[in-house]
């Protein structure tokens, strides 16, 4: 008999005790940002909604403020809430939270290679390769712009089939970005009906789904299981590797073509690089690194901006009031003889309202990508361990009330002055802020102003049904904002 004359199961009671106290008091040493106590293995989990994590996340800063602790399973993350703390970190203390976070199936599929989950020095390297190269893009004959715009010709071409037919415009407003990409990358592009393109559009669709699924939270916050889950993320590695096969064909073109003194695009830029640097021991240029980086640049340049497309014409489609507006503007300011450019959007406040309305009311990746620190941190008043994952949530910057008045709403008005002249805004962060923001920010512009502009100049948009009973809301939010599905119909105006 138990000395005590505590019973089997009291005692058992009294150990779970015994551990949760002592996990709890290991949590609270210490000079952490506050946060809610978590549970051993599992972390905070159980306060999570993976079926819209930035609601969970809302509240809890609701409970402990703008910055505090969270523990997704094992791991410690520091989220921040708001424009002021993440200026003071991004912005002012840019080069201890330039660290990319790990997030596991990122770092899965990635393996520290690439732009955008690379770390350290290879990252520094091949970013600053990147933006010099697509900045200057002193490659081929033509400008990224007129690239954008010759796509967006052929894009109206496209549009010009439907015959004003109902029509998802997923497929067609993917193609157009990828193409985009493909003759920066490749100096080439696909027509809408090539097998290839076909089978690589349904793979990145694929893709951006799967990432949005409840299992991916799970997948990132239990990664220690991952091994146990169900196949759904074999399927994610398996399109990463078919993409990164079809990236090696056209790097392996590239290498028996290539002229390092007139180099043609993104990839003979890289391999000029790489031969440049192929004595240095610390360089980063490398075939597997090339790879990669492409591989980011094609994914991310194609979805991000496909997705904020399809979203920006069910915004319109929802708001006659503001389609009506855009005609008038660009009957005023360029008229249908011509091509729009990218130099008329200082003539064009309004639309140039519209695109950056629809990229704040998207709000595409709410979470951001994780930061790290790259050393102990001293940050307000507490202390940050180097390696500390830090959540600089879009988010709440995106829909702050007090710089958007009606954040919850579509409402261009909010980028105009009382004169009707754009309005820049500081809390306009849909790339993200600081040394990690996203490389691709001006080319994503570009293509937003311009296709968005060239579909209202040669269409009128109709929508299928009654425009009262459009809905914009998607059935998960996770990593991404995916746009629900829908049909519409392309009027020529």
């Amino acid at each position: 008999m138990d000395p005590w004359g505590l019973t089997t199961p009291a005692l058992l009671a009294c150990v779970v005790f015994l551990i949760l106290s002592l996990w709890s008091q290991r949590f609270k040493s210490g000079k952490l940002p506050p946060g809610p106590t978590p549970l051993p293995f599992i972390g905070n989990i159980l306060q999570l909604n993976f079926k819209n994590i930035t609601v969970s996340f809302s509240q809890l800063a609701e409970k402990f403020g703008p910055i505090y602790t969270v523990y997704i399973g094992t791991q410690r993350v520091v989220v921040l809430y708001g424009h002021k703390i993440m200026k003071e970190a991004l912005i002012d203390q840019g080069d201890v939270f330039m660290e990319r976070g790990d997030v596991p199936i990122f770092e899965d599929l990635a393996r520290g290679q690439g732009i955008v989950f690379s770390h350290g020095e290879r990252w520094k390297q091949i970013r600053r390769f990147s933006l010099m190269t697509l900045r200057n893009f002193g490659m081929g004959k033509r400008s990224i712009e007129e690239r954008v715009q010759d796509e967006a010709q052929c894009l109206m071409e496209e549009l010009r089939k439907t015959k004003g037919q109902p029509t998802d415009p997923t497929f067609i407003l993917g193609c157009a970005p990828c193409n985009v990409i493909c003759s920066i990358l490749f100096r080439d592009r696909f027509k809408y009906n090539d097998e290839k393109f076909l089978y690589l559009m349904n793979l990145l669709n694929e893709n951006f789904e799967l990432f949005n699924k409840p299992w991916t939270q799970f997948y990132n916050f239990l990664p220690a299981f991952r091994v146990y889950l169900p196949g759904k993320h074999k399927r994610t590695l398996q399109i990463l590797e078919e993409i990164k096969s079809f990236i090696l064909e056209r790097v392996k073109e590239h290498q028996k073509l290539l002229d390092s003194n007139n180099p043609q695009d993104y990839i003979d830029c890289y391999l000029c690089k790489m031969q440049q640097e192929k004595d240095n021991p610390q360089s980063e240029f490398d075939l597997e690194n090339l790879i990669m980086t492409a591989s980011d640049l094609f994914t991310a340049g194609t979805e991000t901006t496909s997705s904020t497309l399809r979203y920006g014409l069910l915004l319109i489609l929802k708001h006659p009031e503001v389609q009506a507006k855009i005609h008038e503007e660009i009957d005023r300011v360029i008229g249908h003889n011509r091509v729009p450019s990218i130099k008329d959007k200082q003539d064009m406040p309004y639309m140039d309202a519209v695109v950056h309305e629809v990229q704040r009311f998207v709000n595409l990746i709410p979470l951001n990508l994780p930061h790290a620190v790259t050393r102990d941190t001293h940050f307000q008043q507490y202390i940050l361990p180097k390696g500390t994952t830090i959540f600089p949530l879009l988010s709440p910057v995106l829909s702050d009330s007090k710089e958007f008045s009606n954040p919850d709403q579509f409402d261009p008005r909010h980028f105009l002055d009382k004169n009707g002249k754009f309005r820049k805004s500081d809390h306009f962060v849909p790339f993200s802020i600081g040394k990690r923001a996203c490389v691709g920010e001006g080319l994503a512009r570009m293509e937003l102003f311009l296709f968005l502009t060239t579909i209202l100049q040669n269409f009128t948009l109709k929508p299928v049904g009654d425009p009262n009973e459009i809905s914009l809301k998607t059935n998960q939010i996770g990593f991404t904002n995916v746009a629900p599905k829908y049909q519409l119909r392309f009027v020529p105006h």
